[in-house]
């Protein structure tokens, strides 16, 4: 039995390490129909106050972003306006200075809808991911596919 007086559901976000945090963030963002998380008006405060160093922030779409992470958020997630956080759905990429190497523990399926499957590839690999293999088995098919990092994902 569930019991409705509970405490509220869990916000979380699913964290990947990246070489280059801000262009995976701009991949997810474009194939998932996302949106790149804006942190400049927390980012310029914090500057303002003197509490963080420059040097943790770079120019990212004409604006100040963590050097070192950048999130997408789903459009229709709340967020909090003064820090750009979104409080849904959310990828957080955080830089790592090793390449991937081996296979993901964690991947991402993304359904695209019934007959949609090779419009999806095709926009997928124009943004710059990778087929690795069509899987066809009894249980389903899809094709297992690689961001511009190398982290594997599927298609169904």
């Amino acid at each position: 039995m569930t019991s409705t007086s509970g405490p509220a559901p869990l916000h979380f976000k699913i964290v990947i390490d990246a070489t280059a945090p801000h262009a995976q963030a701009d991949f997810w963002a474009a194939a998932l129909h996302y949106e790149v998380e804006d942190n400049s008006a927390l980012i310029e405060k914090l500057l303002g106050f003197g509490a963080v160093p420059a040097e943790l922030t770079v120019e990212s779409h004409g604006r100040r972003a963590w050097r070192d992470l950048a999130a997408v958020r789903h459009p229709d997630d709340p967020y909090q306006e003064e820090s750009g956080t979104g409080l849904g759905r959310r990828l957080l990429f955080q830089r790592v200075p090793e390449a991937k190497t081996g296979k993901n523990r964690l991947h991402l399926d993304l359904h695209p809808g019934e007959g949609r499957r090779e419009e999806e590839v095709t926009r997928l690999e124009a943004l710059g991911a990778s087929v690795l293999r069509h899987v066809k088995e009894p249980g389903g098919e899809w094709m297992l596919m690689a961001d511009p990092e190398g982290n594997e994902f599927c298609v169904h």
